[in-house]
């Protein structure tokens, strides 16, 4: 299975599920589906990161997070957010703005729902990186941050840092790391066509999370490392998985709340209890009736269309949903930037010579 193909399984599934949840699994049987708020920040979030490999190849140094946080600010722009207080904070540096493809698409300016903790700390950006963040523990911080698995473990040590831009709360931010690193061993997981490979890559996932230099992948001192309690809750949620599966109770229990630790939990007991690829629509329906199935839905949708690639997902709702060739496009375009820079770079002229007028680097 190609890279791409997983890469589109995993922006499509968790936007996928992030409508079915929002749904309580009860989606229309025609017209449209509409998509969630956390799939249009996870929008932002693919063409941030693109931009930021883009600035970082032309400029040879980038902080990520901060090309993150511009995204973001087109998004609430677009919301209407603070309007005025974005355009004067970013108009200045680029001329036209907001700029780049993704601020043209319409459905990014509907509200969608609600996410609070960003929309509080965006509005307040005027204090500073250091303080706009809240103290919220609210599973945006996860949900948005999910696209961040395509740029691998080296990338994913930064997911911290882009949920902290807003949610001020540890476990929020952890929770975010540790879904991207879950996310990230199931779209380089062997054997796709099997079962077997989801459990096998979320397994490797939690292993390479093991605390105190446990872990063959991930040394115990890297921010990638889980606490031990973290851990626990990890190994706990994936064992109940295989032992129990598919049990409400059990979900109810491991992701009560609308929280990233709850999203996190959630979303691996359903991944782990549904492993055939035959059964995706049906694990999103079960996730779908989590106390907040939105956000569980959203990550048991990215992990397993990142194993079993963008052909598992069901053609006839995907097709519906109002985002689909724009979740689409970024996937492709997140691959093609990573793997061929098609802008170039400081010293290589590119390929493509509208790159940096759709992605511009800043």
């Amino acid at each position: 299975m190609s890279r791409q193909s997983r890469v589109r399984g995993m922006m499509l599934g968790l936007a996928l599920g992030d409508t079915v949840g929002g749904a309580r699994g009860l989606v229309p049987g025609s017209g449209p589906l509409r998509a969630g708020v956390s799939t249009q920040l996870a929008c932002f979030t693919a063409e941030g990161v693109v931009r930021a490999q883009v600035r970082g190849n032309h400029k040879g140094i980038c902080y990520a997070p901060g090309v993150v946080l511009h995204a973001y600010c087109r998004w609430a722009f677009l919301q209407g957010v603070e309007a005025e207080k974005m355009r004067h904070r970013w108009r200045p540096h680029g001329g036209a703005w907001p700029d780049g493809w993704l601020a043209g698409v319409p459905a990014l300016g509907e509200r969608r729902g609600s996410a609070p903790a960003t929309v509080t700390a965006l509005s307040r950006i005027d204090s500073g990186e250091e303080r706009m963040a809240t103290t919220s523990r609210g599973h945006h911080a996860l949900t948005r941050g999910l696209p961040i698995a395509v740029t691998g473990l080296g990338g994913i040590t930064q997911a911290g840092a882009v949920a902290a831009l807003t949610h001020g709360d540890t476990a929020a931010q952890n929770a975010a790391v540790h879904a991207a690193v879950l996310t990230h061993y199931c779209l380089t997981a062997s054997d796709a066509e099997s079962g077997r490979s989801v459990r096998g890559a979320l397994r490797t996932g939690i292993a390479a999370l093991a605390p105190r230099g446990l872990s063959p992948a991930v040394d115990g001192d890297s921010p990638l490392a889980a606490t031990e309690e973290e851990h626990g809750r990890l190994v706990a949620a994936f064992q109940l998985a295989v032992g129990e599966p598919a049990d409400a109770s059990r979900l109810t229990h491991l992701a009560p709340d609308p929280t990233a630790p709850s999203a996190l939990l959630g979303g691996l007991y359903v991944a782990a209890s549904f492993p055939d690829r035959a059964a995706l629509p049906t694990a999103l329906d079960f996730a779908a009736h989590a106390p907040d199935g939105e956000s569980v839905a959203c990550v048991a949708g990215a992990l397993l269309g990142a194993v079993h690639g963008v052909e598992a997902l069901p053609v006839a709702q995907v097709g519906r949903h109002e985002l689909a060739w724009v979740l689409d496009t970024l996937a492709r375009d997140l691959v093609l930037e990573l793997d061929d820079s098609p802008s170039g770079s400081e010293y290589v002229k590119g390929w493509d010579p509208h790159w940096w007028e759709r992605y511009p680097g800043w």
